[in-house]
């Protein structure tokens, strides 16, 4: 039994086996790592979101007492100049308010715009390098089992099923499709 010749193809199998294992430890890697990413990303954006929205209310709340106060000054008499100027100063700062409520908002809107960005690229990587990840791990079974059953057709399905995971892998850095 010791004498039992080891047959070439054998190594190439040892040697393809040893490159998607090498590859789908590297595509989990570089797939949590972008999961990681994705998620974080998704949590800037939910909060500027909600500072988005609590500057929305102060906007709403400025702009009532704006429009308030440009009621009530129609209601006072034109003689009167001094509550006449009041008025208007109020309404004024409560404009220069709204103004800058309305920047702000838009300014916010752009930042979590951008996170949810970041989190839409980095789930297109998470996904290539999970795909990656479920047809190497296929391809190195499929070549155990070829190595234990000696049967060299598992081996070149092996070698396919591989292939596409390696595509899959290079796609999470690239995204070429």
């Amino acid at each position: 039994m010791a004498d039992e010749k080891k047959e070439p193809w054998l190594n190439y199998l040892a040697l393809t086996t040893i490159i998607f294992a090498v590859a789908a430890t590297l595509s989990t890697f570089k797939g949590g790592g972008y999961s990681t990413r994705s998620v974080l990303s998704q949590e800037q954006a939910s909060n500027k979101w909600s500072y988005f929205q609590s500057k929305g209310m102060k906007l709403y709340l400025y702009e009532t007492q704006r429009d308030m106060l440009v009621l009530d000054l129609q209601r006072v008499p034109k003689s009167d100049k001094p509550t006449i100027e009041m008025y208007q100063k109020k309404i004024a700062e409560y404009e220069q308010s709204v103004k800058r409520y309305d920047k702000e908002k838009s300014e916010i809107k752009k930042d979590a715009e951008s996170f949810e960005a970041t989190r839409d690229e980095a789930k297109k990587h998470s996904n290539e390098f999970g795909l990656a990840v479920i047809f190497l791990q296929i391809s190195i079974l499929l070549s155990s089992i070829a190595a234990l059953i000696k049967r060299k057709y598992l081996w070149i399905i092996a070698i396919g099923v591989g292939s596409v995971g390696l595509i899959y892998f290079v796609n999470g850095f690239l995204l070429f499709f």
